[in-house]
């Protein structure tokens, strides 16, 4: 009895997954949720968030082997002044003013 070694033999698995999740903590504010599914060498999906100003954040993506990542942003409503709750000073800073930035590269 000995260890023979196999060689020349690989694994390969398929990818091929989905999720999904959510969050809505009315302490905190913090409300989001996502989703993704991948079949092969294609993953795409979605996820969302409520911003400190009352807004909704709306990311959808899609990445392939040909065309790379890909993503849209949709920003959905109004800022509300004061932020979500009307708290001055709260969540967002409360006085109106916000920003947001998106850095999004298309990689090939």
């Amino acid at each position: 009895g000995g260890f023979k070694e196999e060689s020349g033999l690989d694994y390969y698995s398929y990818p091929k997954y989905k999720f999904e999740y959510g969050v809505k903590d009315i302490h905190t504010g913090d409300h989001k949720s996502q989703w993704e599914m991948r079949d092969g060498d294609v993953v795409k999906g979605e996820y969302t968030l409520d911003e400190a100003d009352g807004t909704k954040r709306v990311v959808e993506y899609y990445a392939d082997s040909k065309n790379g990542f890909e993503a849209k942003v949709k920003n959905i409503g109004h800022a509300i002044e004061g932020g979500i709750g009307g708290q001055q000073g709260g969540i967002g800073g409360g006085y109106g003013h916000g920003y947001s930035y998106s850095k999004l590269k298309k990689y090939n």
